[in-house]
């Protein structure tokens, strides 16, 4: 019997991470095994991935030893951070260090990471068009990945970028229709005209895991994630179908949208203000039909739809 290649998974419980493990314990070919890294071991999530077969290992980012321990006798990694649970690039980068330190002392064989373009090489700090933020951003959750992107390259740390996007799980919650005066369902979408690449949350851990399963042919390049590419104005209309009434779209200003009450309203609007102005870069490099290649059930919006309808009831 060959033995399965481990697949340590950082973030596990989380959303991404939590993806790519349930994909992995799915799979019927039995190829990889899970190695369940989380901050808690004891949560009803890491209790249910052990349930099916995981192997829960409690390793924490900011504990660089942890993951370094973790990570040994690994075949791969699976690497996402959380900046919108610290709103620190600074703090993020360390964690990324700590996730590339561990798997060049590991010797893995393939690493898959989560990140983001750095917006900089599209609007450099001095263009005024957007405002600069901490001194050296324009969207500092997307930049700060995108610089990390060098850290696993200069290691030598075999590495496939898997570039996100947003969620469709984002309708949900930031994004829910809601009702006018008048009765009328709208959304909010601050998109201008321009169409906003999204993809369900559980196809980030399913395209991670194609990544793994197709082997090392992806090592170095980059896999720009989207289920469907859509314009506000689409997505209202698809939002519209799925629940049986009109659904108007109706855009925010990027300056709204920074002048939000939220925690981080100004790298959201930066954010928004970077897929609408430079779509070529951003939405013209993703292409569902390419990433169908790698994770066959992926999911556009209105198969999201589909299976989400009754939640927008809640």
């Amino acid at each position: 019997m060959t033995e399965k290649k481990i697949i340590a998974v950082v973030g596990a419980t989380g959303q991404q991470g939590g993806g790519l493990a349930r994909a992995i314990l799915d799979d019927p070919s039995g190829e990889f095994a899970v190695r369940a890294l989380t901050r808690n071991a004891e949560s009803d999530v890491a209790r249910e991935l052990a349930a099916r077969g995981a192997q829960i290992v409690k390793a924490d980012l900011d504990d660089p030893d942890s993951v370094r321990a973790a990570f040994q006798g690994a075949y791969g990694a699976f690497v996402v951070t959380a900046f919108w649970e610290y709103g620190s690039a600074e703090r993020e980068q360390a964690h990324v260090r700590a996730a590339v330190d561990a798997a060049k002392a590991a010797n893995l064989q393939h690493v898959v990471w989560s990140t983001l373009p750095d917006t900089r090489l599209h609007v450099p700090i001095e263009d005024d068009r957007m405002p600069t933020l901490h001194g050296k951003y324009k969207v500092p959750h997307f930049d700060s990945k995108g610089e990390s992107d060098k850290l696993f390259t200069e290691a030598g740390v075999p590495t496939t970028f898997l570039s996100t996007t947003m969620y469709f799980e984002s309708f949900l919650h930031f994004f829910k229709p809601v009702r006018d005066e008048q009765g009328t369902l709208y959304i909010t979408l601050p998109m201008a005209g321009t169409p906003l690449p999204g993809v369900a949350r559980d196809d980030i851990g399913r395209t991670a895991f194609g990544i793994f399963k197709r082997g090392k042919d992806l090592i170095g390049e980059t896999v720009n994630l989207s289920g469907e590419n859509l314009t506000g104005q689409e997505y209202a209309a698809e939002l519209g179908k799925a629940l049986g009434e009109t659904v108007e779209y109706r855009p925010m200003t990027f300056d709204q949208v920074r002048a939000l009450p939220v925690p981080g309203a100004d790298d959201i609007g930066n954010m928004f203000q970077y897929y609408s102005e430079f779509s070529d870069y951003f939405a013209g490099v993703r292409r569902p039909e390419y990433v169908r290649t790698i994770n066959p059930d992926l999911q556009d919006f209105a198969t999201w739809l589909s299976l989400h309808k009754a939640e927008f009831a809640e």
